[in-house]
């Protein structure tokens, strides 16, 4: 099963001390709008979005669809797909993605321990 393009998604309180401070460890900007209180930060292959006020807990985050550059693939599992194949295995979930769509869906599912697992499909 292959999920994506991977990276942790960080409820934080205050963005702009956020974005300094991962700024200082050598993350630089990826995407996104701070004015819009969140904002996607990139070092090297490690991707981490920093979100204030849009959900309450940290999340690992999967993109199907893209690269770790944000760049369209070629080929790709949807996301739909992913989340049959996940049904079918007894997974359950948090919010779904819609199968009379396509394009761009997601769904949440918990890990043992609560963490959030976004699959977040944006082509």
């Amino acid at each position: 099963m292959q999920l994506g393009a991977f990276s942790i998604s960080l409820a934080v309180k205050d963005i702009a001390a956020s974005a300094a401070f991962y700024k200082n460890l050598g993350f630089t900007d990826h995407g996104g709008d701070i004015t819009q209180n969140w904002i996607i930060l990139k070092n090297g292959e490690a991707v981490i979005g920093l979100f204030q006020g849009m959900f309450e807990k940290n999340m690992l985050t999967f993109n199907p669809g893209w690269n770790q550059n944000a760049e369209a693939l070629d080929s790709f599992t949807d996301v739909r797909e992913l989340q049959r194949e996940l049904k079918a295995k007894g997974t359950d979930f948090l919010s779904e993605a819609d199968e009379g769509t396509t394009g761009p869906s997601s769904f949440i599912v918990l890990d043992p321990d609560g963490n959030p697992v976004l699959v977040d499909q944006h082509v």
